[in-house]
Formats: structure tokens, sequence, C-alpha cells
């Protein structure tokens, strides 16, 4: 009776926390639902049974019975409606604003609760993987290998790759795979970047042009997902109207066309490694991206098998980005062999075995953790505050990074409802302070660069609610 009225106020006031509302308002409101309700009803009952019968007939069940299944029964109908109407925003709140009340509070019996609160979201995940449909999903996806093994991996840049011939193979390279290093060079593979045109008429000629010319494991599936990553363009304005057409996830489809979406560039380069007989398996899940770094949105991968590892890829974001309803082609590597603890931080399996961690992440401290790029991490940079995706304040929010390395930073906002980047202050290197200038809910972002001028790349994002 009492439990029941507490988890809905929970979820209510968390819900309230994460879409920048009062708290308070749920809190208040739970006292309808125990006592105020219960009693109203019973009240009223009492009223009613005394108008027909004149108070001459007795009732079976105590007045605490009466109060403790009409409370049961308003309650439990509350949170019916409630989850039906939030399913996923509810589990999404719970896991980075379920502890509201703890904001500031940082001792051990606040960690106690807040392990607590967090573990109790955790019971929750059935509700959003039910109300959450990934488009992308198909049968067997995830569960046609066995478990999977990562290797370390090295942070030394790998040697460059030797140029080779559009008319002749390269020269024979040693063909033990080399010691995994991240990241590689943004630069397409030789036989990728001199493949001749009348060469890519179809997936298998692809194929058999890269296997013929690249021996080496872990080089050969680079030049598979080089060829996917650079010949292929996103479908943006289907991804923009919401609109996304079957073929644009099948891998024939996508090859005669060159658009598609995260399905179809990761299906394509499944079938590439069919052709060469690299084991490129298709993985499904969420990614969280500077476009979606809250609840995420349903994506597609890869995992391939070199030796004994398995190594994971994201081809769809290294060919580029969207910006509306267009794409910006630009290639890079670094979501290729990605570590993964790096890759987590973005991407979260439908199975776990294929986040490839010891310790597998749970949803609710992937939803938890900033969104932060693996150019983050290459920096060396090391987010010392905020530690969350999500967190309110009173008008304004200092970043504090450790920055062994000196390189620079930068870091703007905008509304979360769209309007033009603000700059904000800082020294460029530790802090960055960012002052809004009205309440509302914000989205920060953070870049960085070896150089003072130049470009800066996208490094992070942080969500923050601005209170008056």
């Amino acid at each position: 009776m009492v439990c029941t009225p507490l988890f809905g106020v929970w979820i209510a006031s968390s819900l309230a926390a994460f879409a920048n509302r009062a708290t308070w308002l749920p809190v208040v409101c739970g006292l309808l639902l125990f006592p105020g309700l219960p009693l109203a009803w019973d009240g009223f009952a009492a009223l009613r049974l005394r108008g027909v019968a004149g108070g001459a007939k007795r009732r079976f069940l105590t007045f605490s019975d009466r109060l403790i299944l009409r409370t049961l029964a308003i309650n439990v109908f509350f949170l019916v409606v409630l989850l039906a109407a939030f399913p996923s925003r509810a589990f999404v709140a719970l896991s980075t604003r379920g502890d509201w009340m703890l904001d500031g509070h940082h001792g051990a019996a606040a960690e106690r609760t807040r392990s607590a609160l967090l573990g109790c979201a955790g019971g929750l995940e059935w509700l959003y993987r039910a109300s959450r449909d990934n488009p992308y999903r198909q049968e067997g996806s995830d569960d046609a290998s066995p478990q999977p093994t990562p290797v370390p991996t090295a942070s030394a840049a790998p040697a460059p790759l030797p140029a080779a011939s559009a008319e002749a193979p390269p020269s024979p390279m040693p063909t033990t795979t080399p010691s995994p290093t991240y990241p590689w060079p943004a630069t397409l593979h030789p036989v990728v970047a001199n493949m001749p045109k009348e060469v890519e008429v179809s997936i298998e000629s692809v194929g058999k042009y890269i296997q013929e010319r690249e021996p080496d494991p872990m080089s050969r599936v680079k030049a598979l997902h080089d060829w996917v990553a650079d010949r292929v363009a996103y479908d943006a304005p289907a991804y923009a109207a919401r609109n996304i057409p079957r073929e644009a996830g099948d891998a024939q489809h996508v090859f005669r066309s060159r658009v598609g979406v995260c399905a179809g560039y990761a299906k394509l380069l499944a079938a590439l490694g069919k052709v060469t007989g690299d084991e490129i398996l298709y993985v499904v899940g969420d990614a969280r991206s500077q476009d979606a770094p809250m609840e995420g949105e349903s994506h597609a991968w890869n995992a391939a098998r070199i030796g004994a590892a398995w190594y994971l890829i994201d081809a769809t974001w290294n060919a580029g980005s969207v910006n509306g309803a267009s794409f910006q082609k630009r290639y890079q590597t670094e979501y290729l062999f990605t570590p993964p603890e790096l890759f987590a931080v973005t991407h979260f399996p439908d199975a776990p075995k294929w986040q490839l961690l010891e310790r597998p992440l749970s949803r609710v401290e992937f939803f938890r953790r900033p969104v932060l790029a693996p150019a983050f991490f290459a920096h060396g940079l090391e987010l010392v505050a905020p530690d969350r995706s999500q967190v309110t304040t009173a008008g304004s929010i200092e970043l504090s990074i450790k920055n062994p390395r000196g390189v620079f930073l930068l870091a703007d906002y905008a509304p979360k409802t769209g309007g033009a980047r603000v700059e904000c202050a800082g020294n460029r290197h530790t802090t960055m302070r960012c002052d809004f200038p009205a309440a509302g809910t914000y989205d920060v972002r953070l870049y960085a660069n070896h150089e003072r001028y130049g470009t800066y790349a996208y490094a992070g994002a942080v969500q923050v609610n601005a209170r008056p």
C-alpha cells in the first residue's frame, strides 16, 4: 500500500526532472494517490451506501482492508496509464534522473540509496525493450556465433599502408596479423583508393579484388570497411522524413544505388566479408550521438573476427555526418576497430556479449554516462564534471576536464528546441563555463583540436536543464 504510491511518484517526478519540469508537483499529487483519493472513494461509498440502505447494511471489509484495496487499485491504474504513455521515456528518465532528490549528495548513505534506485530502474528495462521495435533487427543476428573474445588494443597508430597499383596486386605482405592499434590513419586503403571502376559492378567482384590484393586479415577487413564507408552515402532525406524504405537496409540494393541507412552499411560489409572469407557479423542495438544524446535511436553495426579476437566496426558513422536532410561525406576511422570500452560509450547492442567487455554495462549505465566521442579519449581527455548525461543547474554549468596533453578545447550550447549555438567561456584547456540566458533545456557540446586555430573535432555532449 505504501510502496505502490511511492513507485508512481518516483517515476512521475523522474519524468518531470528529465523534462525540466517542477518535481514538487508530482510529489504533491502523490498525496492524492495516498491517502487522498482512497479516503475520498471510501467516503463516497459510505454516503452512497447510507443513502441506498439507510445505513442498515453491514460492510464485510474493515476500514483498513478497504483503504488498502482502494489504494492498490488507484495506484496500479495510475502506474499502468503512466507507463503506457511513456514506456521508453520512463526508463531513460529513471536511468538518468531517477536520483534527482540526491543531487549534490555523495556520502555513503546517498550512494547506497542511489545504487538501490538505479537498480530498481534497471528492473524496467523489459518495458523499454518491449516498447521499442528496432527496425534493423533480424532473426538470429546477435546469436549466430560463439561467445566473442576481444584483445587489448594499443593506442599507437599503425604503420601507413603501402601504396598499391590498380593494375597489379601489391608486393607480398606479411600474413601475420599485426598488433591491434587505434586509431588507424584516416586514409583509404590503397587497394580501395585505386580500384578500377569496372571492378565495382558486384559485391562478388569487389570482394574478390580486395581479397586477391590484401593477404593480411586486419588490413583486408579495413579495406572492406573503407570501400563501404567511402562509396556509400547515407539516405539523409529518408532519415529526416522518418520514412526509411525497406530496401535501404538491403545489401544488394545499397551496393547498386550507393545509398542506404545503417542496416545497409552493416549488411553490405557483412556480405563483402562472406566473399573474402572474413567473419563479419551484423549487430543491432541502440546508439547515442550528438544528434540523439539522451534517448538514443535504433542502429546497426558490425563485429569482425580477426584471428581469435573480435573487433567492433561502424562504417555508417565513419562515412560522414547528417545535417537535417543532407549528408556530408567525411571518411574517418574513429569507429574502426574501436576499443570496446570506447565503443560502449555510444553503442549498446541488444546482446550484451557484443559489448566485448569483461563486465558488460547495463542499459542504465549506458544512458547515464555522458556522450563522449572516441576523439575525446584519443586526445587523452577525462571529463571530471559533469559525470552524467543530463544535469540540472541554476543558470550556468562548468565543464571540468583533465587535459594532460594540453589540447585546445571549445564548448558551445544551443536550446534543445533549436537556435543559434553560443560559445562558452573558459581557459580553453581544463575549464569551460556556459552561462544560459534563460531557463530551459540546452545541448552543450565540446570540441577539441591539437592547435589553437583550425578545425575542432566534436568530442562530446551533455544536456543541461537550466533553472531560473
